[in-house]
């Protein structure tokens, strides 16, 4: 009876974890949803924007501009690179954090010098980078706590123009990100991006095949004036799908750790009400063995 008593006690605590998890999976499924659409949805503006760019930049000539060549000649050498890292507040999404945070310990490692912590600083988003980073005796410059699951775009591109400023007056020599990149709902890469110096703009390659196509452009206002302008909004709006790839990144590795955790707890309710039935089934038998038992022994 007391075995009986127990596996009851197990299959209604795996059925309440079960029916938790349901629920976190629903929860995700739903933020993933709205996520996705705001991720997908600045993605082509963002590479809209680099295209055209490239495309002025390739025209236009060689240009200069603090933000691809860095400061002016003459201001102070930069301290080091500033570090960036998003990750989440919450756990139970899976490998999401740990694998953020490996692909920012591998590249750490393959700073000159191995500094740690890096010269320029480190500053995290989620309370899990923080934690992970202060574990492993990294000292953490800042951290933000002002995004959440919704970055708006005003805060974030506050952050880009501090780090343009930052980068463009050489306090620190450049800007990357650790972030997790969405690529589709089935694939998420993570990876260190470089947000400053914006990597040199050079024309595209002209296809093998076919004539070559000489554009040519006249420029108003003149071409370093457009590109100045251009150039800023090119780092706020790739800080942002930034920010918008990492959250979608995180509910959808919540979904599907939800998922797994759902179908798991139901595979071992399933376990438990078997050996449950087979106990009572067991102890049924005992019971009319010793009726019988009884019976026989009286007559």
């Amino acid at each position: 009876m007391a075995k009986t008593r127990e596996i009851k006690k197990r299959i209604k605590a795996v059925s309440n974890i079960r029916r938790i998890t349901r629920t976190m999976q629903m929860i995700a499924t739903s933020k993933f949803a709205r996520a996705q659409a705001a991720a997908t949805a600045t993605k082509p503006y963002t590479e809209g924007l680099f295209a055209l760019v490239t495309e002025l930049a390739a025209s236009a000539g060689d240009l200069q501009h603090p933000l691809i060549s860095g400061p002016p000649d003459g201001a102070p050498a930069p301290a080091g690179e500033l570090t960036l890292v998003l990750t989440s507040d919450r756990g139970l999404c899976g490998p999401y954090n740990a694998s953020i945070l490996r692909t920012l310990m591998q590249h750490l490692r393959s700073a000159p010098g191995n500094v740690k912590p890096p010269a320029g600083g480190v500053e995290v988003v989620g309370k899990k980078g923080a934690g992970f980073l202060k574990y492993n005796d990294i000292a953490v410059t800042r951290q933000h706590t002002q995004f959440g699951d919704k970055p708006s775009f005003d805060a974030v591109a506050a952050l880009a123009d501090e780090y343009m400023e930052l980068f463009t007056t050489g306090k620190v020599a450049a800007v990357r990100v650790a972030f997790m990149r969405f690529l589709s709902a089935g694939r998420q890469s993570p990876e260190v991006l470089q947000l400053l110096p914006l990597k040199p703009i050079r024309p595209a390659a002209t296809p093998a095949t076919g004539p070559a196509i000489n554009l040519q452009y006249e420029f108003s206002p003149p071409a370093p004036e457009l590109l100045g302008s251009l150039l800023p909004e090119t780092v706020r709006a790739t800080l942002f799908q930034v920010f918008n790839d990492a959250v979608v990144s995180e509910h959808v590795a919540r979904m599907v750790a939800m998922k797994g955790a759902t179908d798991n707890a139901g595979k071992m309710r399933k376990l438990y009400t078997r050996d449950f039935n087979r106990a009572r089934q067991a102890q049924i038998t005992t019971e009319l063995s010793e009726i019988i038992s009884g019976a026989a022994a009286l007559g």
